[in-house]
């Protein structure tokens, strides 16, 4: 489905580019991002190189750049783009956890980080805060004005959490499925593990389903009727 058609007298959408090699991911990537207000996806690249020889043609302001590239690293290109004199910002979307890079990407002009697997929802939390950030203008009239305005960029809430669960039993639950063997675990065995009810555990573990953690696949015994495991979805 195409993104609505900006109307006379709205503000020019945010270009985005998509820097991911994984093309599934890639498609996703965009249709997330079409899907958020006052946001146009401009291209997408599979590689560094790509994305270098689309934004000599296509201008962006927001690179939602995979750090894990197959011609490099993600910060690679941005300090190239940084020689360039391109300055588009950078949310990172990657499974990367290593505080040094962050720290790195941070001084290169990453904003964000988005960590895989996540949803639409995060992602457009995300977006929104960023485009926040991107409309303030002007002279701050002093310290509070400053603070709020890096504040819509750095501290996004919190996920919304779906009534009746709480962070510490999820915790436990993603503790059991993670640690499960890797055919996974059905909601029985979580119950009994974290000290719940099936019922309640599998509400969670459908939480994690829904949210991109995990996957569920029928397993067929030899009496009765299959029985769902859940599997943990590793990083990549």
């Amino acid at each position: 489905m195409s993104p609505p058609q900006a109307r006379p007298g709205d503000p020019a959408p945010i270009r985005v580019l998509v820097v991911e090699d994984d093309p599934v991911a890639a498609d996703a990537h965009r249709m997330y991002v079409e899907r958020v207000p006052g946001f146009a996806v401009v291209g997408a690249a599979h590689s560094g190189g790509d994305a270098q020889r689309l934004l000599e043609r296509t201008p962006a302001d927001l690179l939602l750049l995979d750090l894990y590239l197959p011609d490099g690293h993600g910060l690679q290109l941005v300090r190239a783009l940084r020689a360039a004199g391109n300055g588009a910002d950078v949310i990172a979307v990657t499974s990367a956890r290593d505080l040094a890079v962050v720290r790195d990407g941070v001084s290169l002009g990453v904003v964000q980080y988005v960590l895989k697997p996540f949803t639409f929802s995060t992602l457009r939390d995300r977006l929104l805060r960023y485009a926040e950030f991107r409309a303030t203008a002007g002279e701050a009239s002093g310290q509070d004005e400053v603070d709020r305005a890096l504040a819509a960029l750095r501290t996004p809430q919190p996920a919304a959490m779906p009534k009746g669960l709480t962070q510490a039993t999820l915790h436990a639950v993603t503790e059991a499925l993670r640690g499960a063997e890797e055919e996974g675990i059905s909601a029985a065995a979580t119950a009994e593990t974290v000290g719940i009810s099936r019922i309640t555990a599998r509400r969670y573990l459908e939480h994690l389903v829904e949210a991109g953690r995990a996957a569920r696949a029928p397993h067929y015994g030899q009496i009765g009727r299959p029985e769902l495991l859940y599997r943990w979805l590793s990083e990549h």
